[in-house]
């Protein structure tokens, strides 16, 4: 067991992480058990997903979770935390910024979008996501066909500064490279003034990887159906690569650490 300091607050993905879809249970009873204890002694818990925040609402309540998290991180880059009320809202002016930015980057980024729209427009297989007039993202059908997307993007997003994407499974979303899971950790983190060190993340698929990768966690895990990208990620932070699934897989990570 590598026994980490006092960790105070823990970044997980959901699904995939938290939750294993199809299995019974879902969720293994001693992640509720953890996360109790955990809030007990005043850590600090942060869903950092890929969902919008109604989603995320959803899942908690899907799910039978013994309570929401304490903050939550969601379109892989925005922060919010509960206000008196307990109404869900912006965590400083991040948020604020990131919407800027983004708004700047669509700006710049239309002849490239065009490009990579012309490009899989006439794929049976390509479906396009849209907020708005914009379109901010790409559905395929299989992985294979979106490894064939992230190819193509990965070549010709140099043409427009800051552009970049973050994929999890068969869905992209474009994004402002500033912005992913582990910026938004690292804001979460200065905000709530807790060091790298006092923070565990774990996480599945290739949108985890920047909350993985050492940079805004020191305690790093991924479970066992984590992504061969991801495995390799938490390896080369020193993390932990479980043998569990899911949350039997962090459950494991946080024994191992000494966190619970």
């Amino acid at each position: 067991m590598v026994r980490a300091p006092m960790i105070r607050l823990l970044s997980t993905d959901f699904d995939g992480t938290l939750v294993e879809h199809g299995a019974i249970p879902p969720v293994a009873p001693a992640l509720f058990e953890a996360l109790v204890a955990l809030r007990e002694r005043g850590v600090l818990w942060a869903i950092n997903t890929g969902r919008v925040l109604w989603h995320i609402e959803a899942g908690i309540r899907e799910f039978d979770f013994p309570f929401p998290p304490d903050y939550v991180l969601t379109s892989e880059r925005e922060v919010f935390h509960r206000d008196a009320s307990g109404k869900w809202v912006d965590f400083g002016d991040w948020n604020v910024r990131c919407a800027k930015d983004h708004d700047w980057l669509f700006s710049q980024a239309s002849p490239l979008l065009a490009d990579i729209h012309a490009r899989f427009d006439g794929e049976p297989w390509a479906h396009f996501e849209k907020d708005g007039d914009r379109m901010v993202g790409i559905v395929t059908e299989t992985n294979e066909q979106m490894d064939d997307v992230c190819e193509f993007l990965e070549r010709e997003r140099v043409r427009v500064p800051g552009f970049n994407f973050m994929r999890n499974t068969i869905y992209l979303r474009f994004c402002h490279e500033a912005y992913s899971k582990g910026t938004a950790l690292g804001e979460l983190a200065r905000l709530t003034g807790i060091e790298r060190e006092e923070v565990f993340a774990a996480g599945d698929h290739y949108n985890d990887i920047p909350m993985l990768d050492g940079r805004f966690a020191k305690w790093v895990a991924c479970p066992s159906n984590a992504h061969d990208a991801v495995k390799r990620a938490v390896n080369d932070a020193g993390g932990h690569v479980a043998l569990g699934a899911a949350s039997y897989g962090v459950v494991e990570s946080l024994r191992q650490f000494g966190a619970i």
